[in-house]
């Protein structure tokens, strides 16, 4: 097994900086949603999963997620592993998991989940913007069409 690159002590520098909540990716979509005029809960914790991003009244949770924990591209990257394999894998799958629990959960109390990938945040923010809108807009009409 080839060893990391980096120290123990620098590996858990770099593990410890990354963040739970405000992410630069989270950050970046909410400032482009905040500048269009929506307005939404961030990290709430009434919802299940703790969406990153939520309208609550449209029953509507966004996701942004990092490639490397919730395993973008997981057949291929799991191999890519070198050091501490056993570890990773099973926690990268468990958060893979975790992730389609929430779905499921958020699904059956009628709420509809968007999840990003960070490189798509990254790359295309109006795209993901736009993807919002229509969401945001069928959504909306739905419930006005219930009433």
């Amino acid at each position: 097994m080839t060893s990391d690159r980096l120290t123990r002590d620098q590996r858990r520098r770099n593990m410890q900086a990354v963040r739970r909540v405000d992410s630069r990716i989270e950050i970046s979509l909410r400032k482009a949603l905040w500048k269009k005029g929506f307005r939404f809960r961030k990290n709430f914790e009434k919802v299940y999963g703790r969406p990153d991003i939520a309208f609550i009244s449209l029953r509507i949770a966004i996701f942004c997620d990092s490639e490397f924990w919730h395993g973008y591209d997981w057949e291929t990257r799991q191999h890519d592993f070198k050091s501490n394999q056993e570890f990773w894998i099973k926690k990268i799958q468990r958060n893979i998991e975790r992730d389609q629990e929430v779905n499921t959960e958020l699904e059956k109390q009628g709420w509809l989940v968007l999840r990003f990938w960070g490189r798509d945040i990254k790359n295309n923010l109006d795209g993901c913007v736009s993807m919002v809108e229509d969401v945001y807009k069928k959504r909306h009409l739905q419930i006005n069409q219930n009433d």
